[in-house]
Order: structure tokens, then sequence, then C-alpha cells
């Protein structure tokens, strides 16, 4: 047997040994009380080893990835992954090939996938701006759980969340406990330039400045 057929062999067996790890994740999750932010945990480590396994570029992004980055523990309804916009039907093939449900929202900015019961978003749009190689290559190796996977970096992450305040979304309350865990690890500076002089994040880094979470901007012109 030739190289490249012994690399086929072994890849459709890793695959579907993923396939067999979820599927025994999934029959032991339905016997078991639910514990959400563990369970949250075991969907982002499945699909997390599943994108590992067939090379897709990713990084984990939303609560888990706050979690990874020494958060706490208090995850939110989903776990959110960032891939690359031209990678997103490869990513849904993988992903069904390992057995998980994957479907196309009325939303064109990510797909949704079923792990263990908990929703899992695929997004190739953060805040209105694609998914770029450059915004993954900026992630950090963590440990999730004890699975080694990529985290958006603290700043990244950051940014995400402030560029996506609106007139519409503008929830400072849940962003605010992510600003004061994360707030050593940010390059505020960085924050700041590239959210530009929009309103909701500037009352927001003025909020983090009146509660002493940052020092007050450098930049010429603010006190």
């Amino acid at each position: 047997m030739t190289q490249h057929a012994d690399d086929d062999v072994d890849r459709h067996r890793g695959v579907a040994g993923l396939r067999l790890a979820t599927e025994s994740a999934d029959a032991l999750a339905s016997t078991l009380p639910v514990d959400r932010n563990q369970a949250i945990l075991e969907a982002a480590k499945q699909v997390g080893a599943i994108l590992k396994r067939e090379g897709h570029p990713f990084a984990l992004a939303g609560s888990v990835a706050v979690y990874a980055h020494g958060g706490a523990q208090n995850l939110q309804h989903d776990v959110d992954f960032a891939i690359l916009p031209e990678d997103a039907q490869s990513v849904a093939e993988t992903l069904r090939g390992a057995g998980l449900e994957v479907r196309t929202p009325p939303e064109d900015w990510l797909l949704k996938a079923d792990c263990m019961g908990q929703q899992v978003d695929l997004i190739f749009e953060l805040a209105h701006q694609p998914v770029t190689t450059e915004l993954l290559s900026r992630a950090d190796e963590l440990s999730v759980d004890s699975v080694f996977m990529p985290v958006l970096s603290p700043t990244d992450l950051l940014h995400s969340l402030l560029s996506a305040f609106s007139e519409h979304h503008c929830d400072f309350g849940a962003v605010l406990p992510i600003a004061r865990a994360l707030r050593e690890k940010v390059d505020w500076e960085a924050v700041r330039r590239d959210c530009g002089d929009a309103p909701m994040p500037d009352a927001f880094f003025y909020f983090l400045e009146r509660l002493e979470v940052i020092e007050p901007s450098t930049r010429e012109g603010r006190s």
C-alpha cells in the first residue's frame, strides 16, 4: 500500500474514531444529570478535536474562550468557533462526517451545529468583519478542560464584543465581567484604535475608566 493510501486510511480511522467518541459521549450525556457548564465544555472539546484532526484553521471564541483565558466558568448558552469564510462548506462536511447535525440559519455569517445536546456556532464573520487568517494566527494555544486548541486572543475577544455594540444591542453588564477578568491580558489601546470613535464602544471605555478597570486613554484629546 502506498504512503498516500496509508494516510487516507489513517484519516478515515481518525474521523470514524471521533464519530464513535461523539456518539458515546452523546449516549453518556443522555444518562447523566445535566451540568450546563460542563456540557458546554464537553461540546467545545468534541468539536475542537474534530476540527484539529482535519486541519481546519479555527479559534475558539465566546464565553468558552474567556474561560480558557482564566475567566469564570459561567458559560453562556452555546459554543462559538471562528472559522474562515472560505472553509465554511468543508467544515460543515467534516462535522456531518463525524455524526453531527449542521444547519444553515437565516443569518448569513455563521453555521450552527448540535453536539451533545449543545448548540455550536461556527462563525465566519465577527462584528460584521470576515474572519481572517491574520485573526486566527493571533490565537493562543490553550488547554480547554485538558484539550489543547487555538483560542482567540484576549484583545481580539474584547474587540469583537465591543465592535458588536450598537443602538439595538448594547449590554454593558454582560461584557463588564469579561473585561474585568481579562483586563491585564488585553491591549486596550489597540482595541480603542480598532473600534474607532463609535459611540457605544467609546461609552464603554469611559465606563471602564470610571470603574478603574482600565487606565484612562493616552490618546491626545482624552483626559
